[in-house]
């Protein structure tokens, strides 16, 4: 075990997994000469450690860099490919959703097409141009696999088992956590496998299942509850695709109440999915209709104060719970 912020864990990953199998090479626009001069940047120092044949740096075409992952996965190489911001990951989803999610089908299953798509999430003051969630677009494509981490073990475990799935994956990575979140960090190959939701806070009158930064928001929440005497019960849902449904319908089961939480807008939002999971299967024994809680309907704002107004605040999700108990 050591101590690494959620940037740097990934970065591990994606160093061991180039270790591993030489078959792996990461492509992507600024991954060798960052144009995000930090230390806790995941593909820093990459370059200078495995040299520019395995590290390459891309012109900036969003399609070419998916159609260049699409082509190495169908000739036997494992590409890890960066979308440097998320709502730019619409430039590329032609090549993402018509091809990379479609071959395996198209092969009858009898051929595997292993590719890792990394992309940037968060609201980090620029703007909504970089800073939209686009995950349950993502999620609604059959043959894509997408994870969401929120803390470092859990980026690294998560970015290997990603790298070696035989399915494409999206890796969501929430750029402010890369430097705001450390934590012990397993040495070593160690996984987590994909479709394992985390309880990380366990409780019996609530629950809340969420991921990236919100898990933390959710975890704050539950901490001002527990003071007032209600007991929530946070889950980090980790992998959106496959989704673990047994451990939140098992928990909903025992709270019979149930609420969703995500910083990306609330119409056709995930929590929504989650939502109707529960509703679906849990009927009998919900004490009252789950709740969402996300961003507004609106395009991300730039400045601080509006950025902070936007995201889901801690205040806003014991608000909600305590309606809910009520």
């Amino acid at each position: 075990m050591n101590v690494q912020s959620t940037g740097q864990a990934i970065g591990s990953a994606l160093a061991l997994a180039m270790e591993m199998d030489k078959s792996v090479f990461l492509a992507g626009e600024g991954i060798g000469t960052s144009i995000i001069v930090n230390p806790h940047s995941p593909t820093r120092g990459l370059l200078e450690r495995f040299g520019p044949d395995r590290v390459r740096d891309t012109p900036v075409s969003e399609a070419a860099i998916a159609g260049l992952a699409v082509g190495a996965s169908c000739m036997g190489l494992k590409p890890v490919v960066e979308i440097m911001y998320f709502p730019f990951i619409t430039l590329a989803l032609d090549m993402i959703v018509n091809h990379a999610a479609k071959l395996r089908y198209l092969s009858g299953g009898l051929s595997s097409f292993p590719l890792t798509i990394r992309t940037k999430s968060g609201i980090f003051a620029a703007g909504c141009q970089h800073s939209h969630h686009l995950e349950s677009w993502l999620t609604h494509i059959p043959g894509l696999k997408v994870v969401y981490p929120s803390n470092p073990a859990d980026a690294k475990g998560l970015m290997l088992s990603s790298i070696f799935d035989p399915d494409p994956v999206i890796v969501i990575e929430e750029m402010p956590l890369y430097w705001t979140i450390h934590g012990e960090t397993p040495d070593g190959d160690v996984r987590v496998p994909l479709g394992q939701a985390n309880i990380v806070h366990h409780g019996s009158d609530v629950t809340l299942a969420t991921y990236g930064r919100a898990v933390h928001v959710a975890l704050k929440a539950a901490t001002v509850l527990a003071d007032k005497g209600i007991s929530l019960e946070v889950i980090d849902l980790r992998s959106l695709v496959p989704l673990d449904t047994a451990t939140i319908l098992s928990s909903v089961r025992k709270t019979g109440r149930f609420v969703s939480l995500h910083d990306a807008t609330r119409f056709c939002g995930f929590g929504a999915e989650l939502v109707a999971l529960v509703s679906e299967s849990c009927f009998p024994e919900l004490k009252t209709s789950p709740r969402r809680i996300a961003a507004p309907d609106i395009p991300v704002p730039f400045t601080q104060p509006q950025e902070e107004f936007y995201k889901p605040s801690v205040e806003v999700v014991v608000q909600t719970i305590h309606e809910l108990i009520a």
